[in-house]
């Protein structure tokens, strides 16, 4: 008995880890910003992140027509941009998908500005929603 209540224990502390973080538009601002990314880009990030992931770092996507999936917080496909495990892909981006699902965003980060150096905005479904006029950022800093 002793033993499942240290299981149950372990299970219940390991949660929050296997779970991922779920982030806010302001703090996704704010760690934006530390890595550099230019200021007047944010909204457009927060609204990209808002409309793929509802801000959560974890997010696998289903499988997509072409049977990808797309990956993290920003939705990264793993055909084009990450190595899935067992498929093909081009990894442009030169990362494991895993690596785009954990809690610090720097790599979903590098490899989102990468897919919009080569791709445009245009790269994410969601664009529509954060194409036009978007709350200001400022009131995160």
């Amino acid at each position: 008995m002793k033993a499942f209540f240290a299981l149950v224990i372990l299970a219940c502390a390991a949660a929050p880890a296997l779970s991922g973080r779920t982030m806010d538009r302001c703090s996704l601002a704010r760690e934006m910003s530390n890595l550099g990314v230019p200021r007047d880009q944010l909204d457009k990030w927060t609204c990209i992140a808002q409309h793929e992931s509802d801000y959560r770092t974890w997010v696998v996507g289903p499988a997509n027509s072409d049977g990808s999936n797309d990956y993290g917080i920003f939705q990264i496909n793993d055909l084009y941009w990450c190595q899935a495990d067992g498929r093909f892909s081009y990894n442009e981006c030169g990362l494991s998908c895993n690596a785009l699902l954990t809690d610090d965003i720097t790599n979903s980060v590098r490899c989102a500005q990468k897919v919009l150096s080569q791709q445009g905005w245009g790269a994410w479904a969601v664009w529509h929603y954060c194409s036009g006029w978007l709350p200001s950022i400022d009131e995160c800093f």
